[in-house]
C-alpha cells in the first residue's frame, strides 16, 4: 500500500486563548481515534494551531484500508440439506452471498456444523472514508460555547472562514462546517493577508512560516520564551515567565515580537504583586526583576506584528497600562484608609454556603479551631484567634474584589499597615498554604493552626450537609484541603489527633443534617487521602494499607510508619515475616472464641515454640520503648530478627494439637507475636 502525509486545517476567526490547546489536541485525538477504528495505518499525528487555525498533519497514512477476509454464517447443516438436495434456506443463503449453493463451505464450531462463505473484501480508499472521519473529529471537539455566523445554522466557537484537506498532492472531497476543501490556506493577517496555495500536505508548516505564521505551539511558545530572555538581558534585569501566561500569549499571537515598555516608578509604591497581577491578568505582559529581586518598572509585551516602529506600538502599550496601574493604586490607597478590623462586619452579608452560612460565620468558627490547635503547638492562641477573626476581610477589599488571586496577600499587606503583629499579619498570607500537595506550608504557628482550622471547617461542614465528593466532581475541593491538611500536620511536625481537631470542628457548626457518623466519615477520608500522599513519596500501595488497616488518628504518627514500614519491606525478611503473619491471622481468625496472649511456660512442649517465645518476649522488651516513641523503623529492625525462630516453629511445630491447652497455648504465643508487628502495622499485606 501507498502513503503520504494528510493535512487538515479549519481557518477560523480568532479563537479564546484558553482554549486553543484543548481543541488543537482534541482533534488531533478525534482523528487518531477515527483512524484506528477504520483500521487504517499511519505514523505521527501531529497537532497544530494558532488562533486563526486547527491543524493536523497525519503521517505516512496508508492510501487505503488493508483487504480482509469476512467470513458468513448460514443455516446449520441438518437445516440446510434434506434428502441430499438444499432447502430452501441454503438457497437463499447461497444467493445472498452472490454464489451458488456448491460454492459454500462447511463451517464447524462447538455447537455443530453450518454452511458459510468465505471471501477477501478489499480495503475502501482512505480517501473516501477521511470525510467522515474528520466530521467524527470535529464534532466531537470540546468547544466551550458555539455559535453561529451570517445566516447560517451551522455552530462552531467561531466562525470557520477556509477548509484544507490534502490528502499528498490531492484535494480530499468533503464539505465541513459549510464548507468545501480545498488546498488554500491563509497566512499572517496583515504581514501576508493574500491566500496560499498549498502544492503538497508536507508543504505547509514551510509555506505558513514564509506567511510570517508560526503554526508549531511548541515553537511558538519558546520563540516567545528566547525572546523575552533576550529583552530581559538587554535590560539587565531578570524576567519572570510564568508557564500559563506563556501559554496563553502564545494562543494570541502567529508571529511573536517581544518589545519592552515602562511605567512611572511611582507606582512602585503600590505592592508589587498587585502591579504583576495587573499586568499578567489586564495585559498579559511579561514583569521584570531586578538583581535584589524587586520589580523594576517595565514590561515585555508580545506583539504579534513585526512593525516598522515599533516604539510607537511600545507607546501604545504603555498608555494602556498607566490606568491600569493607576487603579491598583487607587485601590491600595482606598483599602488603607479604612483598617481591615473595620470589615469584619461586612462578612456578615457575604455568604460562604447556603446551609453553612456566611464568611462571619466561618471565621468565628475557624477562630475557636485555631485558638485550641495554636494551644496544642506552643502557638500564642491570641494570634491565633485574631488571624481567624481577620482572614477573610481582604475579601471585601477593592483590590481583592478586582484581583481575586490576591486574597491573602492583600490580607497580610493591609495587617501590617494597620500595625496588626507580624505573625498575625503573615498567618492571613499562609492560610491558603499549601495551594497543592507539593506547595510550601505556612512557616510560622499561626498561619498552620488557622490553614488548618479554615480546611477543617469546610471539611466537616460540606461533609455535614451532604455535599461530598464524587470521582469526578468536588466542587469545594475537599481532595486538596484534605491533603492540605495531611501536609501541614506531617511537614509542620503536628502531633495532633485528627480525629480530635474534627470532632472540635464539627462541635462549631449549629446544626448539619449529616451530623451523624461525620467525624468517622471525614477522618476515614482524610486518611484515604495519604494513598496519593504515600505515592507522591515513592511509597508502594500495599504499604499504605498494612498501615491504613490500624487505627491510626494521628497524621505525623501515620507518616512516620509509612516510611518505617516501606523500609522495613526492602529487608530480606519481610518477605518471610509477612507470608508468616498472613499464615496467623489466618489461624487466629478462624478461632470460634478469643485468643489471649498470656502464654504459659510450663506447657511450651517443643524447643522451637520455647525458642519463639524467648525470642517473643525479649524483643517486646527492647521495641515498647521504640514503639512509645514512635521509633517505628527502629523497632521493625529488631523484630526482622524473628525470621529464624517463627520460620522454626511452623516448620517444627503443630499449632492445633490435640491437647486444648497446648492448642491454646500455641495460640496466645502466635497471638502475642501478631500483636507485636500490629504495633505498626499488618505486614501481612505486604507483598510476599
Amino acid at each position: 500500500m501507498a502513503a503520504t502525509t494528510f493535512l487538515l486545517e479549519l481557518g477560523v476567526e480568532e479563537l479564546p486563548p484558553q482554549a486553543i490547546d484543548t481543541l488543537s489536541d482534541a482533534l488531533a485525538e478525534g482523528l487518531r481515534r477515527g483512524l484506528a477504528d477504520a483500521d487504517i495505518a499511519h505514523d505521527e499525528v501531529r497537532a497544530y494551531a494558532t488562533p486563526r487555525r486547527l491543524a493536523v498533519q497525519v503521517h505516512n497514512l496508508a492510501d487505503k484500508q488493508p483487504d480482509r477476509e469476512v467470513e458468513k454464517r448460514g443455516p446449520a447443516l441438518a437445516a440446510a440439506f434434506k434428502e441430499g438436495q438444499p432447502t430452501k434456506a441454503a438457497e437463499g443463503f447461497a444467493r445472498s452471498c452472490g454464489v451458488s449453493v456448491d460454492e459454500l463451505i462447511h463451517l464447524e464450531t462447538p455447537k455443530g456444523t453450518w454452511l458459510g462463505y468465505r471471501e477477501q473484501q478489499p480495503g475502501e480508499a482512505t480517501t473516501a472514508l477521511l470525510p467522515g472521519i474528520v466530521d467524527n473529529a470535529v464534532a466531537a471537539l470540546p468547544v466551550p460555547k458555539n455559535m453561529r455566523w451570517g445566516a447560517s445554522r451551522i455552530e462552531f466557537s467561531r466562525p470557520v472562514h477556509w477548509l484544507v484537506m490534502l490528502y499528498g498532492g490531492d484535494v480530499v472531497a468533503a464539505e465541513l462546517l459549510g464548507l468545501t476543501a480545498g488546498r488554500t490556506t491563509r497566512g499572517h493577517r496583515f504581514h501576508a493577508p493574500a491566500a496560499i496555495e498549498l502544492a503538497h500536505a508536507d508543504d505547509y508548516l514551510a509555506a505558513l512560516e514564509d506567511a510570517w505564521v508560526l503554526a508549531d505551539r511548541a515553537q511558538r511558545r519558546e520563540r516567545i520564551r528566547e525572546q523575552v530572555l533576550a529583552e530581559a538581558e538587554v535590560q539587565e534585569a531578570t524576567a519572570v515567565i510564568d508557564e500559563a501566561l506563556l501559554t496563553e500569549v502564545s494562543g494570541l499571537v502567529e508571529w511573536p515580537v517581544a518589545l519592552t515598555g515602562s511605567f512611572d516608578e511611582r507606582f512602585l509604591e503600590v505592592p508589587p504583586e498587585c502591579l504583576i497581577s495587573s499586568m499578567k491578568a489586564n495585559q498579559k505582559y511579561f514583569h521584570l526583576l531586578d538583581d535584589a529581586g524587586r520589580l523594576k518598572p517595565m514590561f515585555i509585551t508580545i506583539a504579534n506584528i513585526d512593525s516598522r516602529d515599533p516604539q510607537q506600538v511600545i507607546a501604545g502599550n504603555e498608555k494602556v497600562i498607566r490606568p491600569r496601574l493607576a487603579d491598583a493604586a487607587f485601590f491600595f490607597d482606598t483599602d488603607r484608609r479604612r483598617p481591615l478590623a473595620s470589615r469584619i462586619p461586612e462578612l456578615a452579608s457575604v455568604l460562604f454556603q447556603q446551609q453553612l452560612g456566611t464568611l462571619a460565620d466561618k471565621s468565628h468558627r475557624s477562630a475557636a479551631v485555631a485558638a485550641f490547635i495554636a494551644g496544642q503547638v506552643d502557638g500564642d492562641v491570641g494570634h491565633a484567634r485574631r488571624a481567624a477573626e481577620l482572614a477573610k476581610c481582604d475579601l471585601v477589599t477593592e483590590m481583592v474584589l478586582e484581583f481575586p488571586e490576591l486574597q491573602g496577600i492583600m490580607g497580610r499587606y493591609y495587617a501590617i499597615h494597620d500595625g496588626e503583629p507580624d505573625e498575625v499579619a503573615q498567618a492571613l498570607e499562609e492560610q491558603y498554604l499549601p495551594r497543592f500537595a507539593t506547595d510550601a506550608i505556612p512557616a510560622t504557628r499561626t498561619g498552620q493552626a488557622l490553614a488548618l482550622a479554615d480546611r477543617l471547617d469546610t471539611l466537616t461542614g460540606i461533609f455535614g450537609i451532604g455535599a461530598r465528593p464524587t470521582g469526578t466532581k468536588d466542587p469545594f475541593a475537599l481532595r486538596r484541603a484534605a491533603i492540605g491538611v495531611l501536609n501541614i500536620l506531617v511537614k509542620g511536625e503536628l502531633d495532633l489527633d485528627l480525629r480530635e481537631l474534627l470532632e472540635l470542628a464539627a462541635a462549631q457548626h449549629q446544626e448539619l443534617p449529616y451530623a451523624e457518623g461525620l467525624v468517622d466519615e471525614v477522618l476515614g477520608y482524610m486518611l484515604d487521602r495519604f494513598r496519593a500522599w504515600a505515592q507522591d513519596e515513592g511509597i508502594e500501595a500495599e504499604v499504605y494499607l498494612a498501615v491504613r488497616a490500624r487505627p491510626v488518628t494521628r497524621p505525623l504518627d501515620f507518616a512516620r510508619r509509612l516510611h518505617a514500614v516501606h523500609a522495613f519491606a526492602g529487608r530480606e525478611e519481610a518477605a518471610a515475616l509477612a507470608a508468616a503473619n498472613k499464615r496467623v491471622a489466618n489461624i487466629l481468625a478462624k478461632q470460634e472464641s478469643d485468643v489471649g496472649r498470656e502464654v504459659l511456660t510450663d506447657r511450651l512442649q517443643e524447643c522451637a515454640e520455647q525458642a519463639l517465645h524467648a525470642a517473643v518476649t525479649t524483643q517486646r522488651e527492647r521495641v515498647m520503648p521504640l514503639f512509645a516513641a514512635g521509633r517505628y523503623q527502629e523497632a521493625l529492625d529488631v523484630l526482622a530478627s524473628l525470621r529464624e525462630p517463627v520460620d522454626a516453629f511452623f516448620d517444627e511445630v503443630m499449632v492445633m494439637a490435640d491437647d486444648p491447652t497446648i492448642r491454646a497455648n500455641r495460640l496466645a504465643l502466635l497471638a502475642a507475636l501478631q500483636a507485636l508487628f500490629l504495633e505498626v502495622a499488618d505486614i501481612s499485606l505486604l507483598r510476599q
